[in-house]
């Protein structure tokens, strides 16, 4: 394999490297300029010439990194060059296709295509299951260029003679490592196995993990690997705390904090469904607008809960894992973990909603002593100790663990407490999701836990 990493500390993208310089058209360039861009980021000034020369390409990104565009951008420019011809022979054939773990991804990859491919003739559609499968059969009958989808739904219409591949050009797996953990794996196989031969493979993951290179052994062809950061770590513009709380006191804390701090949007995670749905009604019956999320949710409702916090209409979205990943908010201030995750790495892809593109963040963790452990994994995975604040009024009657105690401030949260040590006595767990990313070793221990599969 070909190996462009870029190493922890390493250079970052030069001054001197401009959109314009990376062989995109015009109406491509006109389209990046209108959202304000004019220097790359560091996967996209890897991935974007990679792509534009016909290279497999398998690059270790995650949302925020600014990854949709590096491949949504260059297959616009492929494609582009054969639109005439498409559209003289009517119908037109999906000639490149985006597979998503989850709905939210999907429909936020489709609005990247539409926003940098408004001066293009091309259509586009996306499909996930949870909505009537009529509209998106008949969208796929009048033929759409680029095709994103999620895995179950996709098989679905594949199954019914809805979508053929006969002229597919591109394929992206997006967010590859997701894709397993959710279970997917048999479903991405039975899709590879319907594609044509003849294709250039795109697969986007958080890590170079042995799964992921076993699932690229029977897809990319002398692929260009790009990883432009090392694995699992947070994101530095990103501000951690952890709040000690007896667990029957996290709502009321984190009441407090919401009125104390007068946060006006958060995000908050909830290990469960059920969970997600207390906390939202437990938060509206103290005069806070609350809704919750998550995969019992029907689509039309988890849509249109993202869409009121979007907006400000809701000021505290709770939601599930399924929201871990692909939910991008612009300039989204605080993300709180109500709950921590049973999963490490979901604790980064968690708080990576806030401090994206540069902008600031806050995450705060309300912990329990139930959850000691769980929040060493976590920062023995960081490689970091996360500071502890205590909230007066708030203290825990357990401490969270014995061995390494809280070293924080007692107050009203608005002061910086010490930091402690702790947390080395796990085995380092591999699938990452952080801002940087490496290779590492698969953890089967926490496979096969997911929960809120996309169809």
């Amino acid at each position: 394999m070909q190996s462009l990493k870029m190493q922890e500390n390493s250079k970052k993208t030069p001054d001197s490297v401009r959109f314009t310089d990376l062989g995109l058209s015009e109406p491509l360039l006109k389209a990046v300029a209108g959202q304000g861009y004019e220097i790359p980021t560091p996967i996209q000034a890897e991935a974007i010439p990679a792509v534009l020369e016909g290279r497999d390409v398998m690059a270790a990104a995650q949302t925020g990194t600014g990854k949709t565009a590096g491949f949504t951008l260059p297959i616009l420019h492929r494609l582009t060059s054969g639109s005439e011809r498409s559209r003289r022979q009517g119908r037109r054939p999906v000639r490149s296709l985006i597979v998503t773990p989850t709905r939210e991804l999907a429909a936020q990859v489709e609005e990247s295509v539409k926003t940098y491919g408004g001066h293009l003739p091309l259509r586009t559609a996306v499909v996930f299951g949870g909505v009537n499968i009529n509209p998106q059969i008949s969208k796929l009958r009048h033929g759409v260029d680029i095709l994103v989808a999620t895995p179950g739904r996709l098989l679905d219409l594949y199954g019914q003679g809805a979508v053929r591949f006969d002229s597919l050009e591109v394929l992206v797996l997006d967010e590859a490592d997701r894709m397993l953990d959710m279970g997917f794996i048999h479903d991405i196989r039975k899709i590879l196995a319907i594609l044509p031969k003849r294709r250039q493979n795109l697969m986007f993951s958080a890590t170079f993990s042995e799964e992921i290179r076993e699932l690229a052994r029977g897809l990319v062809n002398d692929p260009v690997e790009i990883s432009v950061s090392p694995r699992n770590t947070t994101v530095d513009t990103v501000t951690q705390w952890v709040y000690p709380v007896d667990k029957d006191r996290k709502t009321e804390l984190l009441i407090h904090l919401i009125n104390e701090q007068q946060w006006y949007q958060a995000l908050v995670f909830s290990r469960t469904k059920h969970g997600a749905n207390r906390l939202a009604q437990k938060l509206e019956r103290s005069g806070i607008q609350a809704m919750a999320i998550h995969g019992n949710k029907s689509q039309n409702a988890r849509t249109r809960a993202l869409a009121d916090f979007k907006s400000g209409k809701t000021q505290i979205l709770v939601a599930t894992d399924i929201a871990a990943r692909g939910l991008d908010i612009n300039q989204l201030p605080h993300v709180v973990n109500f709950d921590l995750p049973n999963v490490p790495e979901d604790y980064v892809h968690r708080i990576g909603r806030t401090g994206r593109a540069g902008k600031e963040g806050e995450a705060y963790s309300l912990v329990c002593a139930e959850e000691s452990r769980m929040l060493r994994d976590i920062e023995k995975l960081i490689r970091k100790n996360v500071e502890r604040r205590t909230i007066t009024g708030f203290e825990p009657l357990e401490s969270l663990s014995d061995s390494h105690p809280g070293v924080g401030h007692t107050g009203s949260g608005s002061r910086r407490g010490g930091g402690y040590r702790g947390g080395t006595n796990r085995s380092d767990i591999s699938r990452s999701g952080g801002r940087r990313y490496g290779s590492g070793r698969p953890n089967n221990r926490y496979q096969g836990n997911r929960q809120n599969r996309s169809r």
